[in-house]
């Protein structure tokens, strides 16, 4: 999932800094998803995929 997250990040041409302000997460916590550190919750995925413009799903597949 850390990689789709950053491969959509790259695709949405945000920094992890800019995807933190627009979903209100920490920049850190979006580093740990990348890395695959972090354990997130549903609640700070949903935040992410909206701020992205994506479907929650996205975030799992690799079709986009």
């Amino acid at each position: 999932m850390g990689e789709n997250v950053r491969r959509l990040r790259q695709l949405a041409e945000l920094s992890q800094e800019e995807l933190a302000e627009a979903a209100d997460l920490r920049q850190a916590l979006i580093s740990e998803i990348e890395r695959g550190e972090a354990n997130p919750r549903l609640e700070s995925l949903t935040k992410i995929a909206d701020a992205l413009k994506v479907r929650l799903t996205d975030l799992f597949s690799h079709d986009r």
